[in-house]
C-alpha cells in the first residue's frame, strides 16, 4: 500500500508515528510502499543551535523551562513505548533543508526510509548537530549513499525544488498545520502520531475497495507553535 508521510526529522512525534504506523503494517500483514515528503518546522533555523534544546522550545513557544522540560519529558516517555531512546536533555536541533535534500537522494536510490531512521536517530538518540554537514555526511554514509553524490548534492542546490514542492502541496492543497501526517492510498489522510490501533484501522479500511471516510481527531503533532502530548496542559 502506498503511504505518502510529510514529516520532519526534528520531531519527535514523527518518529513515534513511523515506529507506530510499521507496527500496524506488520500487524494486519501489509506491506507498505512509503513516500517521505518534507515539511521544515523551522525553515530559519541556523546549521546549529548555540543553546540548548530546552530554552529554544521555551522562547519559540513562550514557555517556561520548567514546562517545557515537562513536555520533553512526557514525549519521552510516549517514544520509550515505541522503542525509541529520545535523549531529548542532548538532542541538538538545527535547519533540516539538507537533511530532507539527502532524504530526497536516498529515496531516489530506494532508501528513503532507512535515510529517515537514520536522521531521526542521529537526532533523538544520538544527540548530534543534525543541521551540520559532519553529521549530515555521517548519516548518508551510514545507509550506504555514495559521498561523491552526497558531496554534489551538499554543494548545489540539487533536490531543493523538491523540498519546496513538498511544503508547498502540504500547506496550500492539504492544509497541513503538524506534522506527521500520513495520506494512504492517495485518498485517506490522518494527522498526527495516531495510536497504534488507530493506524490498524486505517490500513484495513484503506486496503479495501469501499471509499469509507476514516476520521480521527489529530493527535500527537509538531507544528509552529506547540511539540506536546495530547493530554500535555
Amino acid at each position: 500500500m502506498r503511504v505518502d508521510i510529510w514529516s520532519d526529522v526534528v520531531c519527535p512525534f514523527c518518529y513515534i508515528g513511523k515506529k507506530r504506523l510499521e507496527a500496524a503494517a506488520q500487524q494486519v500483514g501489509i506491506e507498505l510502499e512509503v513516500h517521505w515528503h518534507s515539511f521544515e518546522l523551522d525553515p530559519e533555523a541556523p546549521p546549529r543551535q548555540e543553546i540548548s534544546n530546552s530554552e529554544r522550545l521555551a522562547q519559540k513557544y513562550g514557555r517556561s523551562l520548567a514546562e517545557v522540560e515537562e513536555m520533553q519529558r512526557n514525549i519521552a516517555a510516549m517514544a520509550k513505548e515505541e522503542g525509541i531512546d529520545f535523549n531529548w536533555e542532548n538532542a541538538n536541533s538545527g535547519n533540516t533543508f539538507n537533511a530532507h535534500r539527502i532524504i530526497h537522494l536516498a529515496q531516489s536510490k530506494g532508501l528513503g526510509s532507512e535515510a529517515k531512521e537514520a536522521f531521526f536517530y542521529s537526532y533523538m538518540t544520538q544527540g548530534l548537530p543534525i543541521g551540520e554537514r559532519e553529521t549530515i555526511e555521517d548519516v548518508a554514509s551510514r545507509i550506504g549513499l555514495n559521498p561523491v553524490e552526497v558531496d554534489d548534492v551538499l554543494n548545489s542546490d540539487e533536490f531543493a525544488d523538491f523540498v519546496k514542492f513538498d511544503q508547498e502541496v502540504a500547506r496550500e492543497q492539504l492544509k497541513v498545520t503538524g506534522v506527521p501526517f500520513f495520506v494512504f492510498d492517495q485518498r485517506v489522510a490522518l494527522a498526527g502520531a495516531q495510536p497504534r490501533e488507530v493506524f490498524v484501522q486505517v490500513l484495513e479500511k484503506a486496503s479495501e475497495t469501499i471509499q469509507n471516510d476514516i476520521s480521527a481527531e489529530p493527535n500527537a503533532v509538531c507544528n509552529d507553535e506547540s511539540c506536546e502530548t495530547p493530554d500535555a496542559k
